[in-house]
């Protein structure tokens, strides 16, 4: 019985590789992330034993489902940051978006409405469906105006996985950031999404790491992952190359 439990013993957890989280849905009730701000608390907490010292939450902003502007994310945020102080919960907590490129990010932009990571970063987000209509126009264009795009979870996209792998050269050779979720590291997704992944860390693509937590759910999975040979493996190779903890400080 000894020797049974010693095999099916899980490895000890090693933490993640970055201190700031730049892409979670903890924000109480204004996406398909956390629903509440005690969940939202919780989730802080799971996060901070990873190792995150500092989160920039990142809400959806998307039209049709999730059409957030300030006024309803920042009471949303005070919200959460007050519960965190109630609790003595000292981790800093603030906000970006997650942004659609759509016509409605397009609107909130040009309104001033967007708020950006620290120094003009910006995160946007493909479509699942198809790439957005003249994706490298718009992104130069970011950049003419002074914003420096990073684009979401680049390898949940099948029309560029499945059909046209080509096109993460392309949008990363011009200069666009590349943010890779923990989660499809942990193959929560599918197995394509990691393999997908994996290669892009191979190619030197991988700029960011972020949890995209949205649930419990989401930190049972990373807590398994951090206690496999995958996240060694996969945190070894990105070792020194993560920008997380460097461009926002």
């Amino acid at each position: 019985m000894a020797l049974f439990s010693f095999l099916s013993r899980k490895s000890d957890p090693i933490q993640l590789p970055f201190k700031t989280d730049i892409h979670c849905h903890i924000v109480p009730g204004v996406d398909d992330g956390s629903p509440d701000v005690e969940t939202s608390a919780e989730l802080v907490k799971r996060m901070n034993g990873w190792g995150i010292e500092r989160i920039i939450a990142t809400p959806h902003v998307t039209e049709a489902s999730f059409e957030n502007t300030p006024d309803i994310l920042d009471p949303a945020l005070e919200e959460l940051q007050e519960e965190l102080k109630r609790r003595g919960m000292n981790i800093p907590v603030t906000r970006s978006s997650e942004n659609r490129i759509d016509d409605f990010f397009r609107e909130q932009l040009a309104a001033g409405l967007i708020t950006t990571f620290p120094n003009n970063y910006i995160l946007v987000e493909n479509s699942f469906i198809q790439e957005p209509w003249q994706l490298d126009q718009f992104l130069f264009d970011l950049k003419i105006k002074g914003f420096k795009p990073i684009l979401a979870h680049p390898e949940r996209f099948f029309y560029y996985f499945s059909e046209k792998p080509e096109r993460y050269d392309e949008l990363h050779n011009a200069g666009n950031l590349f943010q890779v979720n923990v989660l499809s590291l942990a193959g929560a997704y599918s197995k394509a999404e990691k393999r997908t992944a994996e290669r892009l860390i191979e190619k030197g693509y991988v700029d960011f790491l972020g949890t995209d937590l949205h649930n419990h759910r989401h930190a049972d999975i990373i807590d398994d992952y951090l206690r496999s040979k995958d996240a060694r493996r996969h945190f070894e190779a990105l070792s020194g190359r993560l920008l997380n903890d460097v461009v926002f400080k």
